[in-house]
Parts: structure tokens; C-alpha cells; sequence
């Protein structure tokens, strides 16, 4: 090899290759530092972007789970007060057997028990009316059945018989070419409001359940709780008001107007809450809650007298109905949160296992990253002594001109 001043092409090579060291030696402290392997899209493209969506299902998980238990307070909150609700429906109950004892009761004693009796129905409608989760109200009615059809039938005899009529529409879901037919089963001249409402109700239900090969819910996924039946008695017996109520919208058609259902679309109350709990990272992954209401008309005992003839029987019997039907909606409700928990650990897994695959495309190997720092270090250590030497090499020029 000639001696050469102008060009140090040995020096040139020592700089290139300590450059590409140090480029990489900065790579793996700034990976080391931040734990990331990919710090920038240069780092690994692809990697980067499936990462960031592992990210968003990971993130959306998370919330979800919180969402999650969110919903678990609300059946909580609501489950309490029914359990106070319950109370109460066991001692008007005893205050009925109490009154139904003539042969010691005068009716003064009746008088007192019907005080604390009509005491007892202003306190079941006080925990219906208030009960709430937020400013959300839980038992008045409203609660995830925000689009209802309502009526009322002011006539002393209640309707016997069958009534039917005909679901067209579901949210988003129309169903006129095939509308869901729903007929209730007979309901005897005994029968209360709420007993032709819990009639209806188990129709609905079973209607909108029916997954059987060319039956109208058929592949439509409905879980029954799209619509319910509600019955109100009035205070004066006189009548009573009727609701059909859903978290979706929905429209019927077909003659109700025998107990008071004279609408065909439902209408939206603004401010009932959907009951909708959004339990997945990704839109339509939800899941609804629907409370009915528990005040003394819906549960049919504001309209008992156990100062009247028979009175104390009838409130036995009508009690009794109305402890079934909160019980019920305890149940319901349990249901419900035994779910969310179900739902919550299924959640957690799922962030887990994501945040596995995440973290193997995105965050650094330190045992590995630490074994290529190690490298660089002494290379770079080595590049900068050759570049030395590099240097030195010219001045044997300097021999030749002495």
C-alpha cells in the first residue's frame, strides 16, 4: 500500500464503522432506558401498528371492566332497597293476618292496623321514588325501559280472556314481514291488574325467546328483556294503568285497547336511563339492565283495605303476589351481578393475554437488548483506538523526508 497525506482511506474506514457502532450503541441505551423496543414507527413499522391496536383493545378492556363494576353497584344499590322492600311487604303481611283474626279484632283494631298499613305503602312508594344510583332513578319504572307505550283502563271489571297483538319492530330490527305474535294466556275474572300484566309479560318472553328453526325470533338474538308488561292499580280500585315498556324502541299492532293500550309507537322518556352497560372494548358489546317498578300501585297494595269486608283476605293473597314478584326482582337483579362478575373476569383475562402479545412485539428484552449494548460498548472502544492508530499511520510519511 503507498503512503498517502491527502486521503487516509484506513482512517475513513475506522470512522464509518465506529459511526454505525455509536448510531447503535444510542439505539440500544435509548431501548434499555425507556424498556421499548420499538421507540419510533422506524423502529418497527409493522410491529408498531399492530401494538397500537392491541393498545386500544387493551385500553377499552380496562375500562370496560370498570364499567363493569359499575354495573355491579347499580344491582347492589337496587338490591338493597328491594331487600328493605321486602321487609316492609312481610310486615304489611302480618298486619293482614293480624286483621283477618275477627274473632278478636274489633274494628277499631283494624283501624290501627290499616294506619300502619297505609304508613307502610307511603314508605314503599317513598324507596321507589328515590332510590337512585347517581341521578339515575333504580325502582320507579324507568330504569332501562325508557321507551314505553303507555294506558289505562278506568273500568272496575277487569279484561278476561286472551289479548294479542303483534311486535313489528324491535330498535333497529324490523319485523312486519314476520312480526312477533304474542297472545296471553286466559286470565280469569279474579285476576288483578299485575296478574294480567305478569300474564302478558310471560308471552312477551317467551315470543321473543323463541329460537326454534321458523319461529319469529329466529337468529334475532332477543334475550326477552326488549319489552315488558307493567300494571299499576289505582288507589280507589277503579282501574288500573298499563305499560309496555323496553330498553329498545318498538312499535305494535293489533287492538290493547281493552286495557287501555290504545298507542302503537313506543315513545322515549329523556330522562330514563338506557340501563346499557358497555362491557367490551368494541361498540355494540353491551349489556342492559331493565328494573321494573316497585311502588305500592305497581306491586297492587295501595288499594287494600283491611277495614273492609274480606279486605283482610284479599291483601293476603295480593301480598303474597307481591312478595313473589320482588323476590323476583331480587333474583333478577343477582343474576345480573353474577354476571357482571363472570363478564369482569373474562375481561381480565382477555387484558392479560393482549398485554402479553403487546408486550412481546413492543417492549424490550433487557437480557438481550443488554448483550448488543455490551457489544457496542466494546466496539466502539475498539473503533476509537483503530481511528487513533488510523490517525498515527500518516505520520510514517514523515520518515521519508528526513
Amino acid at each position: 500500500m503507498g503512503l498517502r497525506i491527502n486521503q487516509n482511506i484506513a482512517a475513513q474506514n475506522a470512522y464509518r464503522n465506529l459511526s454505525v457502532t455509536d448510531g447503535q450503541m444510542s439505539k440500544s441505551l435509548e431501548k434499555l432506558s425507556s424498556g421499548f423496543r420499538i421507540n419510533r414507527a422506524a423502529d418497527d413499522a409493522a410491529g408498531l401498528s399492530i401494538s397500537e391496536g392491541l393498545r386500544s383493545q387493551v385500553g377499552g378492556l380496562k375500562q370496560a371492566v370498570r364499567n363493569a363494576q359499575d354495573g355491579i353497584s347499580v344491582a347492589q344499590t337496587a338490591e338493597g332497597a328491594l331487600n328493605e322492600t321486602t321487609s316492609i311487604l312481610q310486615r304489611m303481611r302480618d298486619l293482614s293476618v293480624q286483621a283477618a283474626n275477627g274473632g278478636s279484632n274489633d274494628a277499631e283494631a283494624k283501624g290501627a292496623a290499616q294506619k300502619e298499613f297505609s304508613q307502610l305503602n307511603e314508605e314503599l312508594d317513598r324507596i321507589s321514588n328515590t332510590t337512585s344510583f347517581g341521578k339515575s332513578k333504580l325502582l320507579d319504572g324507568s330504569f332501562g325501559n325508557g321507551n314505553k307505550i303507555d294506558g289505562s283502563s278506568k273500568v272496575t271489571t277487569l279484561p278476561t280472556g286472551a289479548q294479542t297483538f303483534n311486535i313489528t319492530k324491535i330498535g333497529d330490527k324490523d319485523l312486519s314481514a314476520n312480526p312477533i305474535v304474542v297472545t296471553t294466556a286466559a286470565i280469569p275474572a279474579t285476576a288483578t291488574a299485575k296478574d294480567v300484566a305478569d300474564a302478558m309479560n310471560t308471552a312477551i318472553k317467551a315470543a321473543l325467546t323463541d329460537q326454534t328453526a321458523g319461529g319469529p325470533a329466529a337468529g334475532q338474538g332477543f334475550t326477552g328483556n326488549e319489552v315488558k308488561v307493567s300494571a299499576s292499580v289505582a288507589a280507589d280500585a277503579t282501574g288500573a294503568s298499563f305499560s309496555l315498556s323496553g330498553s329498545k324502541g318498538f312499535e305494535i299492532s293489533g287492538d290493547l285497547s281493552a286495557v287501555g293500550v290504545t298507542g302503537t309507537t313506543s315513545t322515549a322518556d329523556p330522562k330514563a336511563n338506557s340501563g346499557q352497560f358497555q362491557v367490551g372494548a368494541n361498540s355494540g358489546e353491551t349489556l342492559s339492565i331493565s328494573i321494573g317498578a316497585v311502588s305500592s300501585s305497581a306491586l297492587g297494595t295501595n288499594a287494600l283495605d283491611l277495614t273492609a269486608e274480606g279486605g283482610a283476605d284479599k291483601a293476603i293473597e295480593a301480598l303474597d303476589k307481591a312478595i313473589t314478584s320482588v323476590s323476583d326482582t331480587r333474583a333478577t337483579l343477582g343474576a345480573y351481578q353474577n354476571r357482571f362478575e363472570h363478564t369482569i373476569n373474562n375481561l381480565n383475562v382477555s387484558v392479560e393475554n393482549l398485554s402479553a402479545s403487546e408486550s412481546r412485539i413492543r417492549d424490550t428484552d433487557m437480557a438481550q437488548e443488554m448483550v448488543q449494548f455490551t457489544r457496542n460498548q466494546i466496539l466502539t472502544q475498539a473503533g476509537t483506538s483503530m481511528l487513533s492508530q488510523a490517525n498515527q499511520a500518516s505520520q510514517n510519511v514523515l520518515s521519508l523526508l528526513r
